[in-house]
């Protein structure tokens, strides 16, 4: 089973091909993915390796992890999964309902509505909203 590390503290822009040599002087085995904006396409700051053996996580996370990389030095870490009922962290009893072909998260959607609703008003004017009522705030009333 691979071996997935969360490697952070990336350059927005980078040659990925420089980075993969990086990775590929430890060992071998390892894909990299970075994290890309999806507005921008520039590196989020961080991505994920999937390594095929543990030892050569273990020693990719030795070397690496506050190696300088293009002026940032790089932070690499074994990578946790989320799961958002328990504050981040995913524990063994999460993992055991999972695999008993349970949903794997439990997700309370909410439906907008076009009606109006008279109790809040509409959430896709809320920004709107908020800086009518800090100009009516800050206006100044002539008496």
């Amino acid at each position: 089973m691979s071996v997935r590390l969360y490697i952070g503290n990336l350059p927005q822009t980078f040659d990925s091909k420089e980075l993969e040599a990086l990775l590929a002087t430890v060992g071998n085995g390892i894909r990299f993915k970075a994290v890309a904006d999806r507005e921008t396409g520039d590196c989020r700051g961080f991505g994920f390796a999937n390594v095929e053996d543990k030892k050569v996580a273990n020693a990719l996370i030795e070397k690496l992890n506050g190696h300088e990389f293009q002026g940032n030095n790089l932070r690499v870490e074994k990578s946790e999964r989320r799961d958002s009922s328990n504050g981040g962290r995913r524990n063994a009893n999460s993992a055991n309902s999972n695999s008993q072909g349970q949903n794997r998260k439990e997700v309370k959607k909410v439906v907008h509505s076009d009606a109006p609703n008279q109790e809040a008003p509409d959430p896709r004017w809320a920004g709107e909203l908020s800086k009518l009522k800090e100009l009516l705030a800050n206006q100044k009333t002539a008496v």
